[in-house]
């Protein structure tokens, strides 16, 4: 017997299905992919709440979130999770929410704001958020989902942690792809990260010290599916990064990546609905670029709904 069926296999999917498992319901995944395989996989992976809806709630959210990645990086070989500092250029404290207030030793300096967060080793900690839910007594198992009644049919209660998928399959014609592609370059010794937004267009510049290589940023294209990189844009990408640190312009290409985050127009959807089979359907979707930052916000307000 199962109590709970999670659709998606992503940081949102395991987190979630770790927090309802811990709590002593049955719970299977249902993934398309292998977490690896997953947008989540793809992040560069920094904890901050950027472009992220609702924000009366997000801030909530998010600091739950930081409280345990805080605990997870005690041991970082383990979790993925590293606290790494750095600075986010041109930010102040007046231009942020309630929340900022609670960033510990947060300073504003010259560039921008320095503070110490959470960066995660995407690969690192899904295959840790597996075992945890393994460990807990539930599975993961790759299955393709075509409607949440294939789902119903095995389980009373289905969490729809779908992401992009959510478009056709709730259907949520809000959900719109927002194109992410990074480069992976041969660490030139580079220890902090950097971020800096334009908001004008649809480009960043970043740089976050993972154990496999500086991953360089970003681009934001709302609208754009395609999931090969762009080598133009690459390019544009390390340049704008060697702008920062100069290094970065010789160092050796390691690897290109592209993911599409998952964006809903009116927010983060958190919510339950009847099935018409008389199963209960609880939704967590709509993170955008977001979904590590409020994992675990998210997944304790979506586990109070299944009961």
């Amino acid at each position: 017997m199962t109590d709970v069926i999670v659709v998606g296999g992503g940081v949102v999917g395991l987190t979630t299905a770790v927090t309802l498992a811990e709590r002593g319901l049955r719970v299977r995944v249902w993934s398309r992919d292998p977490a690896g395989a997953t947008t989540s996989a793809v992040a560069g992976a920094l904890w901050w709440p950027y472009r992220i809806e609702p924000a009366e709630r997000v801030g909530d959210w998010s600091l739950e979130t930081l409280a345990v990645y805080e605990e997870l990086a005690a041991g970082p070989g383990r979790t993925g999770v590293r606290l790494v500092a750095g600075v986010h250029g041109g930010e102040r404290f007046a231009a942020l929410g309630a929340w900022a207030a609670e960033l510990k030793g947060a300073v504003e300096v010259a560039e921008g704001l320095r503070v110490v967060l959470p960066l995660l080793d995407m690969p690192v900690h899904l295959a840790w958020l597996e075992r945890r839910l393994v460990a807990a007594g539930g599975a993961v198992e790759r299955r393709a989902v075509t409607g949440f009644a294939e789902a119903a049919a095995q389980s009373p209660v289905v969490v729809n942690c779908t992401g992009l998928g959510a478009r056709e399959l709730v259907p949520d014609a809000g959900v719109r792809p927002v194109r992410g592609q990074l480069v992976v370059v041969e660490n030139p010794g580079i220890a902090e990260w950097f971020t800096e937004a334009d908001h004008a267009s649809a480009a960043t510049t970043y740089f976050f010290p993972q154990p496999a290589g500086l991953v360089l940023g970003g681009t934001a294209e709302a609208d754009d599916e395609r999931r090969e990189p762009d080598p133009g844009t690459a390019r544009e990408i390390v340049a704008r990064c060697a702008r920062v640190r100069p290094e970065i312009a010789g160092a050796r290409v390691l690897g290109h990546r592209v993911g599409l985050r998952p964006v809903r127009e009116a927010g983060v959807r958190i919510g339950a609905e009847a099935l018409p089979g008389g199963g209960l359907l609880v939704h967590n979707y709509g993170h955008g670029g977001a979904g590590v930052t409020v994992a675990w916000g998210c997944a304790r307000a979506a586990a109070a709904l299944v009961g």
